[in-house]
């Protein structure tokens, strides 16, 4: 009878098949996103513990180069600096994408032109964008001539207390329209319904968003959010072009300091250590995002 029973409950011989040729497909793309996604990852945490040399000798450093990276004020500076980015640059590109899907996400005469508009900045090299965002905020660039009735017609890039929003403007400016066409797709699972019933009790826009419109997109807000963060930890493109980490340090973000001690210092693993701090941190502001506004999704 147990015999009899668990041959019932074993599936056809045929889906045995199909569930074996599945993971035969699948497998390299596993492995293949295994080795070239965590290996990575596994070998930079490694070598934040060692120290490398050019000539490819390793020598065990434990938490040598944490130690050194935690005690040094350029990490609190840079940390600092990615910290304000982080902050003000996320809400506001949400918010940005949410307002620009909101407004394009409806059928009419050239919302497509629009739609295309938004999302150009995203597709556009950032080395260039950086290139042209420097030239405006020059102290002869159009921003300083539009901003000097108000005693600011002066290099932003050039001053430590405007350097920061002149970055922040940027990197909004690269990244709305990526989320705008995110939320356009999750704005079409919003029951019209439910919106022309709204309209019809006297709602205003305010209460139609928040009650109808706000609970279907949390899930793709979430995602975002995530995205968002993460982008921004890593902010390093515009950075580079227009400030160079300048001036007084003003703009030196982590990534910029993972530069310079790879690049110009070749000292390996005190950047390996900057790059784990950074993955740390992402994945701690991830999970407080999903504990805050993924469980509510």
């Amino acid at each position: 009878m147990t015999t009899a029973a668990s041959a019932q409950k074993r599936p056809p011989r045929w889906i045995r098949i199909e569930r074996r040729s599945a993971w035969l497909f699948v497998l390299p793309a596993l492995v293949l996103f295994l080795v070239f996604r965590f290996g990575p990852s596994l070998a930079g945490v490694s070598l934040s513990l060692m120290d490398y040399e050019i000539t490819g000798a390793l020598s065990w450093k434990g938490f040598d180069n944490f130690s050194r990276l935690f005690s040094s004020p350029v990490f609190w500076r840079a940390l600092s600096v990615t910290s304000i980015y982080v902050v003000f640059s996320v809400p506001l590109a949400l918010v940005l994408s949410t307002v620009m899907a909101l407004s394009v996400r409806r059928a009419f005469k050239g919302a497509r032109f629009f739609r295309s508009i938004f999302f150009l900045p995203v597709i556009t090299s950032l080395v260039l964008a950086g290139s042209v965002f420097k030239w405006i905020f020059a102290t002869d660039g159009p921003w300083a001539k539009l901003m000097a009735p108000l005693g600011l017609g002066e290099s932003w890039l050039g001053n430590p207390a405007l350097v920061m929003p002149a970055i922040i403007v940027v990197g909004i400016w690269s990244r709305f329209g990526y989320g705008m066409m995110i939320l356009i797709a999750a704005l079409q699972d919003v029951p019209r319904e439910l919106e022309e019933a709204a309209l019809m009790d006297g709602a205003g826009p305010w209460a139609r968003f928040r009650y109808v419109v706000l609970p279907t997109i949390k899930p793709a807000l979430f995602f975002l959010a995530v995205l968002e963060t993460t982008a921004a930890f890593q902010v390093f493109d515009a950075i580079y072009v227009m400030t160079g980490g300048g001036p007084a340090s003003a703009s030196y973000s982590l990534v910029f300091m993972l530069y310079d001690q790879t690049i110009r210092y070749s000292n390996y693993g005190m950047g390996a250590a900057v790059g784990v701090v950074l993955l740390v941190l992402s994945l701690a502001v991830a999970v407080v995002q999903r504990l805050v506004v993924g469980r509510q999704s």
